[in-house]
């Protein structure tokens, strides 16, 4: 692979064929239940009061446990995404070995920083709702979907629904573009 193949795009696939290279596939698609669209309507909901239309809650057994909002203007920290703030603030209440067992819900499809921390925290499983490729027509993302990150991680399991109501997420997005245009 030449220098230009790898500035326009090719890179992307390098690094996708790596990262699955030898990993068995440890995420299962998973079809939603219809408790989903309820608790994805409050990730989404997290994401209207975040600093960017993102939101993410963590739920056991139909109960919501914690709450996240993208945070990394307000807080001056480029890490405060909206699944890392809903991480930190399950870990406030409970200890990491209660990951398990848990649904996280995100408005959009956690990036390789979010799906990283997803995967090592233990999760059981994720549902999100706007893809990578979705999100990239509106703003930047690292061209790595969750999926092929949970099958380079051949030591954990994760089921994964994505999808559910993802034209409220990106509605968002519009919202948000609208409202910095107006200033």
């Amino acid at each position: 692979m030449d220098r230009r193949t790898l500035l326009t795009g090719g890179g992307t696939l390098l690094i996708a064929a790596t990262l699955t290279r030898d990993a068995q596939a440890r995420s299962r698609s998973v079809p939603v239940t219809p408790e989903d669209s309820r608790f994805m309507q409050i990730a989404i909901d997290q994401a209207k009061q975040g600093d960017y239309p993102f939101g993410a809650i963590i739920v056991r057994d139909g109960k919501v446990l914690a709450l996240g909002k993208n945070s990394t203007k307000r807080s001056h920290d480029p890490t405060a995404h909206a699944e890392m703030v809903a991480i930190r603030a399950f870990l406030k209440g409970h200890e990491p070995d209660d990951f398990n067992g848990t649904t996280i819900y995100a408005s959009g499809e956690p990036c390789a920083m979010c799906m990283g921390a997803i995967i090592w925290c233990g999760f059981t499983r994720l549902v999100y709702a706007a893809s990578i490729a979705q999100l990239s027509s509106r703003i930047d993302q690292i061209d790595v979907t969750a999926r092929q990150i949970a099958n380079a991680a051949p030591f954990a399991t994760l089921e994964i629904s994505g999808g559910l109501l993802s034209g409220n997420a990106l509605r968002l997005f519009d919202k948000d573009k609208d409202s910095k245009d107006g200033q």
